[in-house]
């Protein structure tokens, strides 16, 4: 009896996140300290874990707690950086520039300049540099979060030039093949392409519908030229780099040749609307869309060029590139300096290392020092960018603090004779699902990124349970691999940790189920996407092309077209009528 509830009992300590968060709205600091006794007392009654083991997990929580909030530091330093020192008015004023069209700055910014960020670094850096940026642009901080979160989804299975391939799926498969390492990402590409061609699109329709002054999807579909456009140009390079290149350079490249396509083409008007959209007048926004940190006019003390203004941001892309591809020998000097972690508190797990130098914090402070001198910033106006950004950190500590101790309690709960919680629960799924396991395994991947808010953990965690489901369905596991590696991607698009670092960014501390609200359903449409696609191709041999997965795709495609339809007709009589 006990045993067929094990998968119920793993399943508790996410529910009870889910339910504090999203469904009584809760802030994450109330409602992750309650989530995380109820995984305690999950893993000490039931699992059976040894004091030390749930202790041990729950110290290595509280180490990656910290490089978390050191990243967190490093990214608000930097935007109270260029705040002080009048940067943001000329990057504002620049991107009005190329265009006042709010649905064309949030493409270009979150899923471009996004992507590029995530294939670089990954690890949540694009929401701590893309969503202050598009808050100094003028966009409310839960908008921005919101933008910042959903294109966490195409770009995260090749960010950190490839890590979430080639460490969490090698990891997982214990494998280091590069023939079926870059068999597997061009397939993780082709599912990415397909699933990723609306992300640009759904971004900007959830932008208009929430945060618009009419409250409408009609005007954020209506650049669905554009979006479409801006999706091939990222994604179309983005498949062919995975094909012929291998894992590393998809996100990278694909993201940088889409910027150099779409920034001139969005400058020029091409496949946009006449009229151009905004958010309301700001004495109309709820109370709660804005942040503690308001990048306001008067902040700005001195004229700076567009060249200058925009160095910073240049010189964080340059540094994450420079040290994160392992040719050009700076990762090796950087990751040589390290503190090691092993065995805590005595438990057999949390083993780790500390790696200062390489995290994107060190490289955030860095350049906020040289944009000091760049700037030629006054000594007082640095001095309330640092305390502003601590202030700000301190506000975001609390839900981290047992955020991630809870994740690192729930994956390391396995003992010698139970699996971790995790791995019972997936099995719980493929015992109910059967031979329909394709279309709920790109789920399983985005429960894996949910908890562990890492799409390289996730991909470790269940590879190769994923392998071993396909093997036992007679399907193939390369392509159930794949499916596992894009749900774990899309997985962050609802994950809790990143949804509170990237809020606590611009301030918007207390409101990640908000967040969680919004980015729940696109996450269900690209891991649910994934699925059919991924279901019809497995079993087109078996069953043909006309299969329950291609059926379902099609009138998931149908209903979305006719949905999209249906909101333009109706905003287009509305206007006429009016």
């Amino acid at each position: 009896m006990l045993e067929t509830a094990l998968p119920i009992f793993a399943a508790l300590p996410i529910l009870v996140a889910a339910v504090l968060l999203v469904g009584l709205r809760w802030p994450a600091s109330r409602a992750m300290p309650v989530a995380y006794l109820a995984c305690i007392w999950i893993a000490y009654v039931i699992w059976n874990a040894p004091v030390a083991q749930i202790a041990g997990g729950s110290a290595k929580g509280l180490l990656i707690t910290v490089q978390l909030l050191y990243i967190i530091f490093g990214a608000i330093l930097l935007l109270n950086t260029l705040r002080e020192s009048g940067a943001l008015k000329t990057i504002r004023d620049a991107f009005t520039r190329i265009t006042p069209d709010r649905r064309i700055q949030v493409i270009i910014i979150a899923w471009l300049f996004g992507a590029f960020i995530e294939g670089a670094a990954g690890f949540g850096t694009p929401a701590a540099v893309c969503v202050p940026l598009l808050v100094a642009l003028g966009f409310p901080a839960l908008a921005a979060v919101v933008a910042g979160m959903m294109i966490q989804s195409t770009p995260v299975s090749f960010g950190a030039v490839g890590t979430p391939i080639l460490v969490g799926v090698a990891n997982g498969l214990d494998t280091k093949d590069p023939e079926l390492l870059h068999a597997i990402g061009a397939k993780v590409a082709l599912l990415h392409a397909c699933c990723g061609l609306f992300i640009p699109l759904l971004v900007v329709a959830v932008m208009t519908r929430f945060f618009g002054q009419n409250k409408t999807l009609a005007e954020g579909l209506r650049v669905w030229p554009f979006a479409l456009f801006a999706a091939l140009a990222m994604t179309v390079p983005y498949y062919i780099v995975a094909v012929t290149l291998g894992p590393e350079f998809p996100s990278l490249l694909g993201a940088l040749i889409g910027l150099a396509i779409v920034v001139p083409a969005a400058k020029a008007g091409f496949l946009q609307p006449k009229d151009s959209w905004d958010f309301p007048p700001k004495s109309a926004w709820a109370a709660d869309w804005t942040g503690s940190i308001e990048i306001k006019e008067t902040e700005s003390k001195a004229s700076i060029g567009l060249v200058r203004a925009w160095l910073p941001y240049l010189l964080i892309a340059a540094l994450l590139v420079l040290t994160r591809i392992p040719e050009i020998g700076l990762k090796q000097k950087l990751t040589a300096v390290f503190f090691q972690f092993e065995n805590l508190l005595g438990s057999g797990v949390g083993s780790g290392k500390i790696l200062p130098l390489y995290l994107p914090g060190t490289i955030f402070l860095l350049v906020s020092g040289i944009t000091f001198f760049l700037h030629r910033m006054e000594a007082p106006a640095y001095r309330r960018a640092w305390a502003d950004s601590l202030r700000t950190t301190a506000k975001a500590s609390v839900a981290l603090l047992f955020t991630v101790p809870m994740v690192q309690v729930f994956l390391n709960s396995g003992t010698a004779t139970m699996d971790p919680m995790p791995k019972v629960l997936a099995g719980g799924v493929a015992q109910t699902v059967g031979a329909a396991w394709p279309l709920c395994s790109t789920f399983i991947g985005g429960l894996g990124a949910f908890v562990a808010g890492s799409n390289t953990i996730s991909n470790m965690t269940f590879a190769q349970f994923q392998y071993n489901v396909a093997e036992a369905i007679k399907v193939s596991p390369q392509w159930v691999v794949a499916l596992q590696a894009v749900g774990g991607a899309a997985g962050n698009i609802i994950c809790i940790h990143n949804v509170v670092a990237a809020s606590a960014v611009v301030g918007l501390i207390g409101r990640e189920g908000a967040v969680i609200r919004k980015t729940f359903w696109p996450f269900v449409y690209y891991a649910g996407i994934a699925g059919c696609l991924g279901y019809a191709i497995v079993w087109h041999s078996a069953k043909g092309w006309v299969n329950l997965g291609s059926v379902l795709l099609a009138l998931a495609l149908v209903g979305m077209v006719w949905f999209a339809k249906r909101e333009l007709c109706n905003s287009s009589r509305k206007n006429y009528r009016n």
